[in-house]
């Protein structure tokens, strides 16, 4: 960005605007930052994502047993312990972030879970080392959880601190776009793999190879990320914070919790219908279809991987829609319904036949669309500058942590003890209630600036003519803009 002079506003823009409190977003610049957040979000979602997608062979692998069920149950309870930890990277990464800089911070995490997944590709199965074999793969994913909880955090703070006010829902979606390409990458890998190798070849040496991949992608991705600049509104707010330092207290993160904690909760509320839709339509029902319906592994890979390279177009779409008509109407949207469509979906997708059952999924992708677009630019909006990474970061990875990565490995446990196939609509139909409430509880942040922050515009154009209509109330404005028109 090219700041005219960048200026900490207060909460909101007020009624008295001044063209030093405006930042004109340098188009390069921003464009060089939503696009190295998406391909980095892809990357770290890839290695994340694949574990889910290969989750049956991984059971197979780590946990013999002579239940299909079991096996998956034992495989996503290792998936969901990532989940426990991630609040605690949250709370390490994410004040971190907001002390020493958004990008130094994505920086170590983008390596720290390269590392972690390259290392799961290396562990020797139960056949060779035993009960070492699941203890070592739990390590790996408790690393990769770890370095997940400072992620999504900081690159959605990134992205909205660099976007300009109007188009900061479109913007925010590239991110989840990044998700999604990452989650398409890692479904297509294993599905080329089902497809190519024999079962033999894929329990003894293919499956490793989607987890390998994250070596190099993780240096690329980590590249990327170091030659990228601090955001503008993160700098300023440091130059504050050091003319400051000694008459501003330190936030503890006790103190931080109670002055946010509405905004918490409200943050909490919003990323549980967020990430159980996520994780109930990508990451477990493609593992319901083959382990609970029988239904043919690849093929559901492959459905699953088309829903999600059509959500992106409907990601981008929902991002817009919800910079001209409000962030609550798109996801309100989403939240009814799923609520009311829920049931008619998995009743599709239990009729076991493909056409039914991809009808079923790309419902459920639709609807997880209107809430992909808008979380990225609604959620950074809830917390000031001087603690948003901190407090995204723990509010997102805590509720994250209780509902969306527990979401496949309760369901699949309800699914086992109840004998009922529709748990996961129930399930759903629970978490839209409590997305609607939080919803209707958000205030609408489209087209404001950040709390913390002045507006952001596009062009000069636009904040000369922001500062027009103020200018018999601020003659300070005046001063400083007649001059401009004259050289013009």
């Amino acid at each position: 960005m090219s700041p005219l002079h960048e200026q900490n506003a207060g909460t909101r823009a007020s009624s008295t605007v001044t063209l030093g409190a405006i930042t004109v977003v340098d188009r390069a610049l921003l464009k060089r930052a939503v696009g190295a957040m998406a391909l980095g979000n892809a990357m770290e979602w890839f290695d994340f994502g694949v574990y889910s997608y290969i989750a049956v062979v991984l059971g197979r692998v780590f946990f013999p047993s002579s239940s299909p069920s079991a096996q998956l149950i034992a495989t996503f309870g290792t998936f969901a312990a990532a989940f426990l930890v991630r609040p605690i990277g949250g709370a390490v990464f994410g004040p971190l972030g907001d002390k020493i800089g958004r990008q130094r911070v994505l920086a170590m995490t983008m390596i720290m879970m390269a590392a972690s997944t390259f290392c799961i590709g290396l562990i020797p199965g139960h056949d060779s080392i035993g009960m070492l074999a699941p203890v070592l793969l739990l390590i790996a994913r408790l690393v990769q959880g770890f370095s997940a909880g400072g992620e999504y955090g900081g690159a959605a703070t990134f992205i909205a601190e660099f976007a300009t006010d109007r188009r900061r829902g479109f913007a925010g979606s590239f991110l989840e776009v990044g998700t999604l390409v990452g989650y398409v990458f890692g479904a297509g890998t294993v599905a080329l793999l089902t497809t190519s190798l024999s079962h033999e070849a894929l329990l003894s040496w293919g499956w490793r190879v989607p987890f390998l991949i994250a070596g190099p992608l993780g240096l690329i991705g980590l590249y990327i990320r170091m030659r990228l600049e601090e955001t503008p509104v993160f700098k300023k707010e440091a130059e504050i914070r050091e003319a400051h330092e000694r008459a501003r207290p330190k936030l503890s993160l006790r103190a931080l919790l109670r002055q946010q904690f509405r905004p918490m909760i409200q943050c909490v509320g919003l990323v549980l219908i967020f990430n159980v839709t996520d994780y109930m339509a990508l990451s477990y029902l493609p593992s319901f279809l083959s382990a609970t319906l029988h239904f043919d592994e690849t093929h559901s890979l492959f459905l699953v991987l088309i829903v999600m390279v059509l959500m992106i177009p409907m990601t981008l779409w929902a991002g817009h829609l919800s910079d001209r008509i409000g962030r609550r109407p798109v996801m309100m949207c989403g939240c009814i319904g799923l609520f009311l469509l829920s049931i008619p979906a998995l009743l599709l997708i239990r009729t076991g036949a493909a056409w039914p059952v991809f009808a079923g999924l790309f419902m459920l992708g639709a609807l997880l669309s209107t809430f992909t677009g808008v979380m990225p630019s609604s959620l950074p909006a809830l917390f000031p500058t001087r603690i948003r990474y901190g407090a995204l970061a723990i509010g997102f990875n805590v509720s994250v942590s209780l509902f969306g990565g527990t979401t496949p490995l309760v369901t699949a446990w309800l699914v086992e003890q109840t004998g009922n196939p529709m748990i996961p609509a129930y399930y759903l139909m629970g978490a839209s209630v409590i997305g609607l409430v939080s919803v209707f509880a958000m205030r609408e942040t489209a087209g404001a600036p950040l709390l913390g922050s002045g507006p952001c515009v596009a062009t000069r154009a636009e904040a000369l003519a922001m500062t027009h209509d103020k200018l018999k109330v601020v003659p300070a404005v005046k001063r400083e803009i007649v001059p401009q028109k004259k050289r013009a």
